[in-house]
């Protein structure tokens, strides 16, 4: 294989993508399917985390939401476009962190990917919130894909900040 499509921890960044794939697209089928989400409404798990089921026809927050196919086809067109663009880097990675942090950001936009095809939208079901009776908090509703795609953005933020080769002030 080419050197721009594959180096030494492209294998590692592979199997986390693989995995992150794997795990998102598992719960969202056993939510839909097994456990019946939709007809359940919110279910409560923790005082501050509950099961819903949003349909996100966007992309991240539900931002620049497409119905039609075209729309849709867009945002597919632009996610495989930043997964190549990932994996090109994936290639040139030097440390396991790089690697493992562009795999998890990798199969995030693959595991959303997949429900846009398979579904129209984007299967989002975590709810964080924090409700008392003089304070209201209630954050986005996200999916285990978005999850690794955070994970994978602050794995590669560490890296560039504090890592062993992060650039040191003077």
């Amino acid at each position: 294989m080419h050197a721009y499509l594959y180096g030494p921890l492209t294998r590692l960044g592979l199997i986390a993508a693989a995995m992150a794939v794997a795990i998102d697209q598992a719960a969202k089928l056993w939510l839909l399917f097994s456990f019946d989400l939709a007809n359940r409404g919110l279910v409560h798990l923790t005082p501050f985390l509950a099961f819903v089921l949003t349909w996100n026809t966007g992309i991240s927050y539900g931002l620049f939401p497409q119905e039609s196919d075209l729309g849709r086809f867009v945002l597919l067109a632009l996610k495989t476009g930043a997964v190549a663009v990932l994996w090109v880097w994936l290639a040139r990675a030097e440390s396991k962190l790089t690697a493992l942090s562009l795999g998890l950001i990798i199969g995030g936009a693959i595991g959303n990917a997949i429900d846009r095809l398979a579904y129209g939208a984007v299967v989002d079901f975590v709810l964080f919130h924090i409700t008392t009776p003089t304070f209201n908090f209630v954050w986005y509703v996200f999916n285990l894909a978005d999850a690794a795609i955070v994970a994978g953005v602050a794995g590669l933020l560490y890296e560039s900040l504090l890592g062993v080769r992060a650039v040191k002030a003077p």
